[in-house]
């Protein structure tokens, strides 16, 4: 009896665990949902005034970074509800595939409008602004990014981990934005904003066709 009441006990403790790192995952979620829909608005904003590429793209980045989030919500939701996961992860891999087609939209808008601005050579005003939430972008990403990385590996979620991954991409999205927008207002070098954007494109790619397949880069 002793030891059947010590093993209920265990089992209550790892359930208690599992809820209390569920939470911390849906908190670190919902902080990169919200912190992607202002950075989107920012980025948006700015790039549209300076007639910046890598601004806009960087925007809408985080837009298709906030979809993602939504669907891995629903995922944590099941967990802290106990409810099975059918239904969740059958949303979550279409919500993947309909992000995986954005993915591949916004590389071809990066890549015909920075090919627009290169032919042209209509150079993009400074933003300083731009500068800053490039670095702001850069310190914070990687700390959410480790965070939801140890929630994932604790409760065993690759769509966690995959959307921690995004989070951390997110980060070399930010130092290509900060090279391009530094580039153009410290150096003069106009060139560097559209090029920096093409820089984006790579990732861009594959998180697409990964998306469209319904795969993770989880490792």
């Amino acid at each position: 009896m002793a030891e059947l009441q010590h093993e209920t006990l265990r089992d209550a403790t790892e359930e208690g665990q599992r809820d209390l790192w569920a939470r911390r995952a849906y908190r670190l979620v919902v902080i990169t949902l919200a912190y992607n829909v202002a950075e989107a608005a920012v980025a948006v904003s700015l790039g549209w005034i300076d007639r910046s590429v890598v601004l806009v793209g960087f925007g809408l980045d985080s837009i298709i970074e906030a979809i993602a989030a939504v669907a891995v919500l629903q995922r944590v939701r099941a967990m802290l509800s106990a409810r099975p996961t059918e239904e969740a992860e059958a949303l979550e891999l279409r919500t993947r595939r309909v992000v995986g087609v954005t993915f591949l939209a916004l590389a071809a808008y990066i890549l015909i409008q920075s090919a627009y601005v290169l032919a042209t050579r209509k150079a993009p005003e400074e933003s300083w602004l731009g500068i800053l939430l490039a670095l702001f972008s850069l310190v914070v990403m990687p700390i959410v990014a480790a965070a939801k990385m140890r929630c994932a590996n604790y409760l065993g979620s690759r769509a966690l981990y995959a959307e921690a991954k995004e989070t951390l991409a997110c980060s070399y999205l930010s130092l290509t934005l900060f090279l391009g927008l530094a580039g153009n207002a410290i150096l003069g070098w106009w060139w560097t904003d559209p090029v920096a954007a093409l820089l984006m494109t790579p990732w861009l790619v594959r998180e697409g066709l990964e998306g469209i397949r319904g795969e993770c880069s989880c490792h």
